[in-house]
């Protein structure tokens, strides 16, 4: 292993206070919460996270991709304190803000949709998923919704319909929302291929939901929770061209693939395929809550007024700090960055793969990066508990890895863009450690 810069272990992993205060957290806080790793922050910066014991990690995970700009970045810090001193809220329905319509303004211009466009902002990833379905509805005059194996869009109640995997997410939570239908999505490992899926889909539209139905198509352009699974080019073009054909509605979610993850601005770009609408949020406020809904105006304005809205939608602070993160990635040239990362990230786990067969897959665009964990090269078994295993591995030597996938077998890369490559070659070999030590 390499000599630690950045890692610092003062004690066991979890330490005193971290034990002392999950011990009170579970008479205090609601048990489905924890499901969290053993220790508790006290601060973090950049790419790291130190615990309340004095312990300093490297994070692989920054907040699941909220923090492409880093912990506590003195550009986001400084905007959040200047507009909490100038005013926190009015609601943006009631009393507008200038910071709401510059914000518009400066995502339309980068965003990967031609013509005139109109921004509408919310909290979380799920409520502008579900409010770009609103859009979709409105203006189609249609009710059908069509989303994919893998994907998720979020929790609350037509958001979770629409999530693919049942648990933990969904379970004993039905009855869901009518008239969301489930496609195939392509897997370049498991399967099925771009143009199985594209078939899957047009059959769908005969067997299950007429296209006269249906309002939208979400999709994710690189899955996230699904397992770290890119769109092939053809499949997008596909879904563009059929959503041409019959007056759906494209709806491209970016909320974890948005700000640079994939070494585009975002991952739409790799396609060359414009959606309708865009759906944003995680890394948009550098670790605040905002969310928005990005698309073409005769969509987005054929809703009525009202139809969409909140109290804290486009919350000043968090437009403030959207407004940081925008300076932030040109100043910084983060997307660049995103590449830079990338290409490092995947020799390596390339090198794993050669060295470890338990490791069957390396895949994903830019930064955004995942290995899948098989307990057989050959018929792809899934192995949740190595991952498990090399993800518990890794935090006990100081660095925060997550998993993902239906299987629950991969492991992912979300590492800020702003990391240091000491850091990031730090983070590496502790990894490489990591893995040596379970496989």
């Amino acid at each position: 292993m390499a000599t630690t810069r950045v890692i610092e272990l003062r004690t066991e992993i979890p330490g005193p206070l971290s034990r002392e205060i999950l011990a009170r957290e579970r008479n205090a806080v609601a048990a489905p919460l924890i499901v969290h790793g053993p220790v508790v922050v006290r601060e973090a910066r950049g790419a790291t996270i130190t615990d309340v014991d004095g312990n300093t990690f490297l994070d692989f995970v920054g907040g699941v991709g909220v923090l492409n700009v880093g912990h506590n970045h003195p550009r986001v810090l400084e905007a959040i304190r200047e507009q909490s001193e100038r005013f926190l809220h009015t609601d943006y329905t009631v009393l507008p803000y200038e910071g709401y319509v510059e914000l518009a303004e400066r995502l339309a211009a980068i965003a990967p949709i031609s013509g005139d466009l109109r921004c509408a902002f919310f909290n979380s990833g799920a409520e502008a998923v579900e409010n770009a379905v609103k859009l979709a509805r409105l203006h189609t005059g249609r009710t059908g919704v069509i989303a994919f194996e893998g994907g998720f869009h979020g929790r609350t109640l037509l958001a979770l319909t629409m999530t693919s995997r049942p648990h933990p997410y969904k379970t004993g939570l039905g009855p869901f929302a009518p008239e969301v239908y489930r496609a195939p999505f392509p897997n370049g490992y498991r399967g099925p291929d771009a143009a199985a899926a594209l078939a899957a889909l047009e059959r769908m539209l005969v067997a299950h939901v007429s296209p006269e139905s249906v309002a939208a198509i979400v999709f994710e352009p690189q899955q996230g929770e699904g397992g770290f699974i890119p769109a092939p080019p053809e499949f997008v073009r596909g879904l563009r061209d059929l959503c041409d054909r019959h007056g759906i509605v494209l709806v491209a979610d970016e909320v974890q693939t948005g700000f640079g993850r994939t070494g585009r601005m975002f991952a739409m770009e790799h396609f060359d395929v414009e959606p309708d609408l865009m759906v944003v949020a995680k890394s948009l406020a550098g670790g605040l809550p905002l969310s928005g809904v990005v698309g073409r105006a005769h969509v987005v304005d054929s809703a009525h007024a009202g139809a969409i809205g909140g109290t804290f939608i486009g919350n000043p602070v968090a437009l403030a700090a959207a407004l940081a993160v925008l300076d932030i990635f040109e100043e910084e040239e983060l997307v660049a960055r995103a590449v830079t990362i990338g290409n490092v990230v995947r020799t390596r786990m390339r090198e794993w793969q050669s060295r470890w067969p338990p490791i069957g897959d390396v895949r994903g665009l830019g930064a955004m990066l995942a290995i899948e964990l098989v307990r057989d090269l050959h018929d792809k078994t899934p192995a949740p508990e190595l991952a498990d295993a090399i993800a518990d591995e890794s935090l006990s030597r100081g660095l925060v890895l997550m998993k993902a996938g239906i299987y629950g077998n991969c492991i992912r890369v979300l590492c800020p863009l702003t990391i240091q490559e000491a850091e990031l070659d730090e983070a590496l070999a502790v990894w490489e450690d990591a893995l040596a030590a379970v496989l």
